[in-house]
């Protein structure tokens, strides 16, 4: 046998599972310490502002409504998704502890992409509430129930944490006899992966697949919605009613340009050209963190409710009178 099949045989035979890994972060940038400082900032607020509305929403019962459930659940998936990612990434990079242990990794991966992706898909439910709100008004009430809100919900949920869970499992497959060492500010699923020293197709094909189903179809659902909604207004005789009905969407307009332009730009953009590393990774953890410290603040204003005015002096007067 020669030395080149030895080597072959040795490499499909050997397994090897590494005890931690490297996370390398920003390459030679000057004064990186001052944006993950920046980062803490806006952990902050997403979290006062998400918490704020969780507690509007649950205490005010007149907001007791499916659209209000989804908002509901979309504040919920910005406050986890940030605190999944942006306490870990201030540990690793300010304090200098950049190795991870290989399970904790994993497991770092899993839940970044369980929330961020529950989030493309909460935003695509919210699509479909204001398609029936605006092209069924009169059976609205009858179609968009809490019950049938609440069942979209749990199953994007449920189906978000079967694919991420089957993600890793291919992950877990995986031999890393080389380098350790992730080109990124976390454990992201692309740099992880072409580590692997064997087969990596199914990890490819489950990477291509996540971002077609978690990015580029909820996409896509919400134009083809808000397309079909722009016919029904078109039919509409009264300017007013058009404004009306538009100004309902605006909120969720915001929302999806936020979430969604700067992710698809980016993954396009590294398809199609070179994007340095730095650049790669300011525009990454802009797009997991920035869309979760805006959404609060656009339906806190910008919604017909008024969310900061009426239902903040409920809540207030209610804890006076408990006082």
């Amino acid at each position: 046998m020669s030395s080149e099949e030895k080597l072959t045989t040795l490499s499909n035979t050997t397994f090897v599972r590494p005890a931690r890994f490297y996370l390398s972060g920003f390459s030679n940038m000057p004064h990186a310490k001052y944006y993950y400082v920046f980062l803490c900032f806006v952990y902050i607020m997403t979290v006062l502002g998400n918490s704020f509305l969780l507690s509007v929403i649950y205490l005010v019962k007149t907001l007791h409504t499916p659209k209000y459930i989804i908002v509901f659940n979309l504040a919920l998936t910005d406050l986890c998704g940030s605190t999944a990612l942006i306490p870990k990434v201030l540990d690793t990079f300010l304090f200098d502890r950049r190795y991870i242990l290989y399970e904790a990794c994993l497991s770092y991966m899993f839940f970044v992409y369980l929330f961020g992706c529950v989030q493309s898909w909460t935003l695509v439910t919210m699509a479909y509430d204001r398609f029936i709100a605006i092209c069924f008004p009169l059976r609205y009430h009858s179609i968009v129930t809490k019950r049938s809100v609440v069942a979209m919900l749990l199953f994007s949920w449920g189906f978000v944490m079967s694919f991420f869970a089957t993600m890793v499992g291919f992950l877990n497959r995986l031999s890393f006899c080389g380098s350790l060492v992730i080109g990124s500010f976390f454990c992201d699923h692309g740099p992880v992966y072409r580590l692997a020293c064997n087969d990596i197709s199914y990890n490819y094909i489950t990477g291509l697949i996540a971002f077609l189903v978690f990015s580029c179809i909820p996409l896509m659902l919400i134009i083809i919605t808000y397309v079909v909604i722009s016919i029904s207004l078109s039919r509409t005789t009264s300017k007013d009613e058009r404004l009306r009905a538009l100004k309902t969407c605006t909120s969720h307009l915001i929302l999806v340009a936020v979430f969604f332009l700067p992710y698809v730009s980016t993954n396009v953009a590294a398809l199609t050209s070179y994007i340095h590393p730095n650049a790669r990774i300011i525009n990454a953890s802009l797009t997991h963190t920035i869309p979760s410290l805006i959404n609060p603040i656009i339906y806190s204003l910008k919604t017909e409710e008024v969310i900061m005015t009426n239902a903040f002096k409920t809540v207030c007067k209610r804890d006076l009178r408990i006082q």
